[in-house]
């Protein structure tokens, strides 16, 4: 996981995204441990509080949960979860925008099909 310091968004909201790639990913297992905040913190050279309030992000959406004094666990569900938030985030943001920009440059339904499907088959 990577942190860009130069971008837009909030550092804790890239500790967010990076944990959910990774639940996604299969590199955090359903109902296994992530690293601890000190770890997070340590091996991206960032304030633990700011990886805290990432962590914490997933625990307010139900993604991962605290076992006292045991750590953080992802949650049982959360990769269904995570896909249907990403889903419903790719049709809102890039979709959206995709259909919008096509009209503007007179692209057809039909058009955009075509192109998606060459895509996917490349």
């Amino acid at each position: 996981m990577k942190i860009n310091f130069e971008s837009e968004k909030p550092i804790f909201a890239q500790i967010a995204e990076g944990i959910e790639d990774a639940i996604l990913s299969g590199a955090f297992p359903e109902g296994e441990k992530i690293p601890s905040i000190t770890e997070l913190s340590a091996s991206m050279k960032i304030n633990p509080a700011t990886a805290n309030k990432g962590v914490n992000l997933l625990v307010d959406s139900d993604i991962v949960y605290k076992k006292r004094g045991l750590g953080m666990f992802v949650q049982e569900g959360a990769v269904e979860m995570l896909k249907e938030k990403r889903k419903k985030e790719l049709i809102e943001d890039q979709v959206t925008k995709l259909i919008e920009e096509a009209m503007r440059l007179g692209l057809t339904k039909d058009d955009l099909v075509s192109i998606i499907n060459e895509k996917f088959a490349a």
